[in-house]
């Protein structure tokens, strides 16, 4: 594991802490007509809007001071309304030979949110932070057991994406491509309960340069822990990203423990609204099933998993658990993981295993807690 240096981040008489409070506008919040509206606004001409675009989808260039083809004065006035500084790096650790790379960051009121890089042969991944915190209370999660701050505005969701697209870029990460290619909603918090601010993300993200980043709505992945009104809604977006949704447990019983929302949308519900959205985009949902020793890994509950999702437009990605702090459950045994895999595979269902890249900095599946104590 390879540590950066932490970087200490405070107000202007030593405090860290504010009152939580959403950022003041950017550029990312607004399309292109809402950018040229505000340009208008500040008295300069329209096209400004697609010069500072252009910078920061085209370019991946955050700094207005690296904005040299607008004059200093229009610049100035351009980028403090346009262009606040939303991300502050307090640290970031890398692994996996550099290939793997968790970022913190310090809000504009002190809130604290994590993002993971990931580089693999064909692909650069990012998994990024829809909310800061989680108010979901997933007990095997430790952004769930942190509680909720806030939701992040769509600037904040998209300067995650822009920032880590130019650390890919600039080759860092060795021999991995240098193109962001995909953008997974499954760090810190349930994207759909910041429902409007993720799909205006997803805009951001997808809409050509310089509007947004131009990447392929199929390589965005939106993950939910059930959210059966917001399920249902992100079905009449006309998008065609990926929904995952996080089910692990296929009985209620046991998922009213693990996935507390449950409570409110059984399973039979959940899964009605899963298979309605592939129903509608023609894209297979992705079953994320956290394998938790004695828990859930059961022979009856892969079997019973198997006919739920037989004949369906599904996939199922096994997640094994990975460590959180104070957590009194561990991964299912491999061997015991195996038979899960073989029994749903037996039913037909479309199986696998996911790695655990990012665990040895804390970045993997269900450990983002936004620490600024080094582990």
């Amino acid at each position: 594991m390879t540590s950066l240096p932490l970087i200490s981040v405070t107000d202007g008489d030593g405090a860290t802490a504010r009152r939580a409070s959403m950022p003041p506008r950017h550029l990312a919040d607004l399309d292109l007509a809402g950018r040229r509206s505000a340009v208008s606004d500040l008295g300069e001409q329209a096209f400004r809007a697609t010069q500072l675009s252009t910078h920061y989808f085209g370019r991946l260039e955050r700094d207005p001071a690296g904005m040299t083809d607008i004059p200093a004065a229009a610049r100035e006035r351009l980028s403090e309304q346009l262009l606040p500084k939303l991300l502050t790096p307090v640290r970031e650790l890398a692994c996996d030979d550099g290939a793997t790379r968790k970022a913190l960051w310090r809000l504009h009121d002190g809130s604290m949110v994590e993002s993971v890089l990931m580089g693999y042969g064909d692909r650069v991944t990012v998994c990024i932070s829809s909310q800061a915190g989680c108010g979901m209370a997933c007990p095997f999660c430790a952004t769930g057991q942190a509680g909720l701050t806030r939701n992040l505005s769509t600037a904040e969701i998209v300067d995650q994406v822009v920032y880590l697209a130019g650390v890919a870029q600039s080759g860092v990460m060795g021999g991995e491509p240098r193109r962001l290619s995909n953008v997974v909603f499954m760090g810190m918090g349930e994207p759909l309960a910041n429902y409007s601010r993720v799909i205006a993300a997803v805009r951001r993200l997808t809409s050509p340069a310089p509007e947004g980043l131009g990447l392929s709505q199929r390589h965005v992945t939106v993950s939910t822990v059930g959210l059966v009104p917001a399920m249902r809604k992100l079905a009449e977006e006309d998008l065609s990203v990926t929904l995952a949704l996080s089910l692990h447990a296929p009985d209620d019983d046991l998922r009213d423990e693990l996935v507390p929302v449950n409570q409110r949308w059984k399973v039979a519900e959940v899964l009605d609204a899963a298979w309605a959205y592939a129903a509608r985009t023609g894209r297979r949902v992705s079953i994320e099933y956290a394998m938790i020793r004695d828990v859930n890994d059961q022979p009856w509950r892969a079997d019973l998993l198997g006919r739920l999702l037989a004949g369906r437009l599904a996939h199922v990605n096994l997640i094994p658990l990975n460590p959180t702090p104070g957590s009194k459950w561990d991964a299912s045994p491999k061997p015991v993981e195996r038979e899960f895999v073989r029994r749903l595979r037996a039913a037909g269902v479309a199986t696998t295993v996911r790695d655990t890249r990012g665990r040895e900095i804390d970045g993997a599946c269900g450990q983002l807690a936004a620490s600024e104590v080094e582990g």
